[in-house]
């Protein structure tokens, strides 16, 4: 079954850290594109961070400097590395693979204080 499962998310105060991961199963991670995505309520799902085949990232502007996408190609899991989170970073956080147009279920990220 071609399948995407995320987890790390959480509860974290602003200024902290959390890492996501998405394991992918009967896709390759080291050979496809891969993406996060995010979702806060009332908005629109927007793009954060997308890994190329080739592994380079690219980063949507609000999250440049904070955040790094990576991947293991052992494990066949891609991550999202999230430093300095801040309150507008609240949102669920889905993995995505273009190739087969598959999202995974999601993880709730909550930055309070």
């Amino acid at each position: 079954q071609v399948q995407l499962v995320e987890s790390g998310g959480g509860l974290v105060e602003p200024g902290g850290s959390l890492r996501l991961s998405c394991r992918a199963s009967r896709i390759l991670v080291s050979i496809n594109a891969m993406g996060w995505y995010r979702q806060a309520p009332g908005k629109e799902r927007e793009l954060v961070a997308t890994i190329s085949s080739a592994g380079r990232p690219v980063y949507t502007d609000s999250v440049k400097d904070r955040f790094t996408i990576s991947r293991d190609n052992a494990k066949n899991t891609i991550y999202l590395q999230m430093n300095s989170l801040k309150p507008e970073d609240t949102a669920v956080y889905y993995c995505y693979a273009p190739v087969h147009s598959l999202w995974g279920q999601g993880t709730q990220v909550t930055v309070s204080s």
